[in-house]
């Protein structure tokens, strides 16, 4: 994809604005003892998506439940990792001027290109998925 540094970080940002909210209304959910599903693969198939449960993984992150969170969806520390480090190294960025974060995009980018990269990922999203569906998410 061929994005500027402007627009990968607005989409970066808005991104993790978003991520912010949904968790926000995942605490508030949890303290109302509601529950919603939020997954339309699930909600249209009836089977998990291998992302289903990152939300409630970062709920238990945040409540300190390392074990927990990792039962529920490993994506979640990916996720997590991702809120906390891309606003930073934006605000980083466009406050020394520099493109450290766009460039560490396009290497990466590049990287997963390459089936090397790529085929062992996408075995891991697969793996991931069958876990979900097998937990019964």
């Amino acid at each position: 994809m061929n994005l500027s540094r402007n627009k990968l970080y607005t989409l970066l940002l808005t991104a993790c604005i978003a991520g912010y909210i949904w968790l926000f209304i995942g605490l508030s959910q949890q303290h109302a003892q509601s529950k919603t599903e939020a997954c339309f693969i699930k909600k249209i198939t009836n089977i998990p998506c291998p992302s289903c449960g990152s939300t409630r993984s970062i709920l238990s992150l945040l409540q300190g439940n390392l074990m927990e969170a990792f039962y529920i969806n490993p994506m979640g520390f990916l996720i997590a990792f991702i809120l906390l480090l891309c606003p930073i190294w934006i605000v980083v960025d466009v406050i020394t001027k520099r493109n450290t974060l766009f460039n560490f995009y396009q290497k990466t980018e590049t990287y997963l290109k390459r089936p090397l990269f790529a085929i062992p990922l996408i075995l891991l999203v697969i793996i991931n998925w069958i876990w979900n569906i097998t937990k019964g998410l």
